[in-house]
């Protein structure tokens, strides 16, 4: 990819990525250094170049397998949660996908830990982010209902699939005070919920409607 391509022309053009800034600060996205990371990574190379066209609208779009690349709002909204945490060394992310939350979150916090079940989706997410010289992504391939229990407990879990409730092996991986942020529910109602662990258990929050691929077992090569 050359340098062009990477910044983007026409419809893929930092000028567009900036109007798409604009609409999510009018949606309510505050945070500014959110803002700025999402203005800053090129969303249309995590998709098929026939799509490049629709990357900056705020919508999901799909990336093969059944998968979506989520709504930029989503991503800022999701990311924004985590942050008003304050520093974040460590996060576990569930579902790489394409790799674009991936990205964002690489950009604000010390160490992302991304599970995916699905290896070609996570082998592309590699080589974009490779392509992007982020190197504080560590990768899995596995089932993401179990988190990544090895590398934890985390200061944030963001779950980008939606099981039908709360995995309980997810929200044991969060330090005290940390929060789960994650779509819960079936094809026809979900919702957005913030899980934060407390010295004597858990609280759980709903957030907004939302809509996401669902979160299923096991794993594909």
């Amino acid at each position: 990819m050359t340098p062009l391509q990477l910044q983007g022309i026409g419809m893929t053009s930092q000028r567009t990525r900036d109007r798409l800034v604009s609409r999510l600060r009018d949606q309510g996205i505050k945070n500014k250094d959110v803002l700025d990371v999402m203005a800053n990574t090129p969303r249309h190379i995590f998709i098929e170049e026939a799509l490049s066209h629709r990357a900056y609208e705020d919508t999901a779009l799909p990336i093969g397998f059944g998968q979506t690349i989520s709504q930029p709002y989503i991503v800022a909204k999701m990311t924004e949660l985590l942050l008003e945490l304050g520093s974040l060394e460590s996060v576990l992310e569930i579902g790489t996908g394409c790799g674009y939350q991936t990205a964002v979150l690489s950009q604000l916090v010390g160490r992302v830990y991304s599970v995916e079940r699905i290896a070609p989706l996570q082998e592309k997410a590699k080589k974009t982010a490779s392509l992007l010289r982020i190197n504080n992504v560590k990768f899995k391939h596995s089932d993401g209902n179990w988190g990544w229990p090895e590398e934890g407990p985390y200061d944030a879990i963001l779950s980008a699939a939606a099981p039908d409730h709360i995995p309980p092996e997810l929200a044991e991986q969060l330090k005290v005070g940390g929060r789960l942020i994650l779509p819960v529910g079936d094809d026809h109602k979900q919702d957005l919920i913030m899980v934060t662990r407390e010295e004597d258990g858990f609280t759980k929050r709903k957030l907004e409607p939302v809509m996401f691929v669902p979160m299923l077992s096991g794993t594909q090569k």
